[in-house]
């Protein structure tokens, strides 16, 4: 029962109840962007480059006897590529999500900062409590 207990209290704790709801936002936020890049950026960039496709962009490395022409079919038969396609698209989000995290958090510094702008400044301790407080550390010699 005791095991069950320390359990329960790791779990309700507040570092693990926000590690939790930041891993589920995590993800959905990882949605979003895969989204951004494949349904919004990656059309613009085909529009330049003229492919939308670049998960099969790759160059062969070894024989291609049979002339296959798609990753899938090279993988499969076992020829060496180079698939470099996949990885542009994957680094355009990993750029993506770094330049969103950055932006949220220079907004959150902005914000902290400005609430310790704000707040008020702490009151000087009165006179005779500091009078007091030599008293007592005189005393305490």
């Amino acid at each position: 029962m005791g095991m069950l207990q320390e359990f329960k209290e790791f779990a309700v704790k507040g570092n693990a109840m926000d590690l939790a709801v930041g891993v589920i936002i995590g993800a959905a936020f990882g949605k979003i962007v895969d989204s951004i890049v494949g349904d919004l950026i990656m059309p613009l960039v085909s529009m330049v480059v003229g492919k939308l496709d670049f998960s099969n962009l790759f160059l062969v490395l070894g024989n291609n006897p049979e002339n296959l022409t798609a990753l899938a079919d090279l993988k499969k038969a076992g020829i060496p590529v180079f698939a470099y396609g996949s990885f542009i698209t994957i680094l355009l989000n990993f750029i993506i999500l770094a330049f969103i995290i950055f932006m949220m958090v220079k907004q959150m510094n902005r914000l902290r900062k400005a609430d310790q702008e704000e707040a008020p400044a702490p009151a000087e301790t009165p006179e005779e409590v500091q009078l007091l407080r030599e008293i007592r550390d005189s005393l305490k010699k």
